[in-house]
């Protein structure tokens, strides 16, 4: 058999009320009161992880880190990565180059006054980006970004100055020292579960945590078994996936993937160190070979 080489990313996106604030442009008790749920979710998950020895990466706004100051210590306090997840949970594409920096800086400087550390890992709100964000990511000291989904299970380097046109060829842009980490959708948590309605239409939610699970691990098993080597990286939110059944969804995968033979668990900024070495930016192989 194929010797295996892949790793595991567990990641969670601690949003509390700011993806109500700042994703929806809520001030609904309702709605904000999901959010204020996070906490229970995050000490549930972080009790998980600890019976497993499981190191995990939890990106986390700004104004999460200032309205539970404890809750995220205790992510740090337990060894886990922390990544920079915007200020409150904004989505970047819909302000310009100077919001988007001083967003950035808010998320900084409330996660250096909470736990005096600044991240090397970026998770886009919503997972959206602009023609301004990966310059400044590079600006701002970032090893990496996670919130595209040009491959599923390897990194790839950031590129900037694509060119889309509905008229042109595409015009591929400059390959640059910031790696990115693929996610995607179905490996995401809130579409499957959470309700939302909002403004043209309505998320719908409430799909059965044994179903998401069975979805997963039909994910890992086809990179375990199919592609050998790489990296699996489901997103979760305490406020979602740390509620009652739901957190069986994490047991589940868990305890699906422990003791494969060839598999680690990994923060994203420890994979990425490890990915990076004997590598310099370049474009897809597709992309080399079709240029002029």
């Amino acid at each position: 058999m194929t010797e295996k080489d892949v790793s595991v990313a567990l990641s969670f996106d601690f949003d509390a009320m700011s993806v109500w604030l700042g994703g929806f442009g809520s001030t609904a008790p309702s709605m904000l009161s999901r959010g204020e749920f996070g906490p229970q979710g995050v000490r549930r998950i972080l009790t998980l992880l600890a019976e497993h020895a499981i190191p995990a990466t939890f990106f986390v706004p700004g104004h999460t880190a200032l309205a539970f100051p404890a809750t995220v210590e205790a992510i740090a306090d337990a060894g886990h990565e922390i990544g920079h997840h915007g200020w409150i949970h904004e989505n970047p594409a819909l302000f310009g180059p100077d919001d988007e920096r001083r967003f950035l800086d808010k998320g900084f400087e409330a996660l250096e006054q909470v736990v005096g550390l600044r991240p090397v890992g970026y998770r886009s709100p919503g997972w959206e980006v602009t023609a301004n964000t990966f310059p400044l990511l590079r600006e701002y000291g970032f090893a990496y970004d996670s919130s595209q989904m040009g491959s599923e299970y390897e990194p790839y380097w950031c590129r900037e100055g694509d060119v889309a046109s509905m008229t042109e060829a595409w015009s591929w842009g400059t390959p640059v020292d910031l790696v990115e980490v693929p996610v995607h959708w179905m490996l995401d948590d809130f579409p499957h579960f959470e309700y939302v309605g909002f403004n043209g239409g309505v998320l719908q939610g409430g799909g059965s945590p044994r179903q998401v699970l069975q979805t997963w691990i039909d994910e890992f098993d086809y990179l375990y078994d199919r592609v050998g080597t790489g990296i699996f990286v489901p997103t979760m939110h305490p406020q979602v996936s740390g509620r009652g059944a739901r957190l069986q969804l994490l047991e589940g995968l868990i305890a699906h993937i422990k003791g494969r033979p060839g598999v680690r668990f990994t923060t994203i900024s420890d994979h990425v160190t490890r990915w990076r070495v004997g590598r310099v930016p370049c474009l897809p192989a597709d992309a080399i070979s079709g240029r002029s």
